[in-house]
């Protein structure tokens, strides 16, 4: 007999609300090797540095909104106007150095994309190719976070210390870290 939403053993980061629960059980952890995707989380976990990620998480429709879909092609058009209407959003996280960031990624990902750099493939080389099934105390940050986060900042990109970018690891499933009693860590191997 399947086990209730309710007795599911689960990452302890992810009891605290019905949405971390929602993302947790949906999201975290998923291979995602969509460039676009991919760029969008990576922008997001910036947003939320210094933050909750349940932050980010209660705005994302607002910044899938305002930031056009995470569509680089429209970010990177982005002028003065643009940043003004965004610092106006009460649904989104307003820092315009953040907001900046994700015009500049969103033009840092279309040169790569003109040069013929796939964003995921160059993403997911840097962590091996698969996914790092890890077990043990979970850390801040790993020496491939720390290269990953060093390759990033070389190409321009903002807010992409090696704590944001082991975030995001984790989230985009480059790295499976959650708990060996978690319903979800067999899953998520497994994909």
């Amino acid at each position: 007999m399947p086990a209730s939403e309710e007795t599911k053993i689960r990452c302890n980061w992810s009891q605290s609300d019905p949405l971390m629960r929602a993302y947790h059980d949906e999201e975290w952890g998923v291979p995602e090797r969509d460039s676009r995707a991919l760029w969008e989380l990576l922008m997001l976990e910036g947003f939320q540095a210094g933050l909750a990620w349940i932050t980010v998480l209660r705005k994302r429709e607002a910044f899938r909104e305002g930031f056009k879909g995470f569509d680089p092609a429209k970010v990177a058009r982005f002028t003065e106007k643009d940043i003004a209407r965004l610092l106006a959003n009460p649904g989104i996280i307003r820092s315009r150095a953040k907001i900046e960031s994700t015009i500049q990624g969103a033009r840092i990902y279309l040169e790569m994309q003109k040069a013929g750099e796939d964003f995921g493939s160059w993403l997911w080389g840097m962590a091996g190719g698969k996914p790092l099934q890890l077990a043990g105390p979970v850390p801040v940050q790993t020496p491939t976070a720390v290269e990953m986060s060093k390759r990033l900042k070389k190409r321009g990109f903002k807010f992409v210390g090696p704590v944001i970018v082991y975030a995001f690891m984790q989230a985009a499933g480059m790295v499976n870290d959650h708990a060996p009693e978690c319903f979800r860590r067999k899953a998520v191997a497994r994909l």
